[in-house]
């Protein structure tokens, strides 16, 4: 397995949505370790890598929402330390603002140089509201749309799709296709964090036959599959890589501030390698868990991670979850 990338991320930044599907489980409380602290170790921890390792690649991100109190300086901080985050932010779980507000924030993006922003929406105004969980956050994403594409900052629109919503897409698209952004897509939620809530609505394949033409090319075919096709293959894809994750929290960061970057590497790769061991290979889950008649859409990588939650379920597996965002991991692909 090789390791191609590290992280280091600091969860210390709330966000204003309560999303049902959210992968850090957001609850209203700030995991992370303070900025300041945070950005100070982390800017030695990436010297150390891109000495040590300088064929991966290594950045630093904040979250839980890209609602920083002092954005402006945290771009700044990003472009210092080559994180890819300065250029790219994720609009979504922001503090509500006025029109007029909206445009003070993406005069300021713009004046930064951010190159994308990227906006989720869940469904026509009501639902997406309610999945949100926050009255306004539509109309909130659309002031933004607006004015980013007042001040020339493309942006793309990613839509989660359930049997919950379906029926809302065209309608959905055809409203959005007028703001103007670079790409709008459709995706398949995960079953990590508060995903798992979503497993009763996961998408079947012949949920796809209410979509029109123009929504259902904006679904990409190779990437999202029914199980069954996943059963089918004859030579089923292997994860050859994995990204490692460093998370800096109150309860780690005055032990990480006193171990190496390649120490902490070291570690979070044995860790990751007991995780998988734990398991038997998606072929042999596949045996036990797959239907080979089923027609719930997946990800590859999701329905490897489907089959995994099963088995720990029924064999009570007990090992450091290494797929937990909350907390240092890896990520295999």
């Amino acid at each position: 397995m090789e390791t191609s990338s590290v992280m280091i991320q600091s969860l210390c930044v709330p966000c204003y949505n309560h999303c049902r599907y959210c992968l850090l489980s957001w609850d209203g409380k700030v995991e992370g370790s303070p900025w300041s602290r945070s950005v100070g170790l982390a800017e030695r921890l990436l010297n150390e890598l891109r000495t040590e390792l300088p064929g991966i690649k290594s950045q630093f991100s904040f979250g839980y929402s890209m609602e920083h109190p002092d954005l402006r300086e945290a771009i700044r901080t990003l472009r210092r330390l080559g994180s890819p985050q300065a250029r790219f932010l994720q609009c979504d779980g922001m503090k509500m603002r006025s029109e007029t507000e909206c445009n003070d924030l993406m005069r300021m993006l713009h004046d930064e140089q951010i190159k994308e922003l990227n906006f989720t929406v869940y469904g026509t105004r009501d639902y997406h509201d309610g999945f949100a969980g926050r009255k306004g956050d539509y109309d909130l994403l659309v002031r933004m749309m607006k004015s980013a594409k007042w001040f020339a900052i493309p942006f793309s629109i990613g839509i989660p799709v359930t049997q919950e919503n379906i029926s809302r897409i065209d309608d959905l698209v055809a409203e959005l296709s007028g703001f103007g952004s670079k790409k709008v897509f459709l995706f398949i939620p995960h079953e990590e964090g508060r995903g798992k809530s979503l497993c009763d609505v996961r998408l079947r394949k012949q949920d796809l036959a209410v979509l029109n033409g123009q929504s259902r090319k904006l679904l990409n075919d190779e990437i999202y599959r029914p199980e069954a096709d996943w059963l089918k293959e004859p030579v089923l894809q292997r994860e050859s890589k994995r990204m490692l994750l460093i998370t800096l929290r109150p309860d780690n960061i005055e032990e990480y501030e006193n171990r190496s970057a390649m120490d902490m590497v070291r570690e979070i790769e044995t860790l990751d390698e007991k995780y998988y061991s734990a398991f038997p290979e998606f072929a042999d889950l596949a045996e036990v868990y797959g239907n080979p008649d089923g027609d719930r859409m997946y990800r590859f990588r999701d329905l490897f991670h489907h089959y995994r939650l099963l088995y720990a379920r029924e064999h009570d597996v007990q090992v450091y979850d290494i797929t937990d965002e909350l907390q240092s991991g890896s990520r295999r692909f």
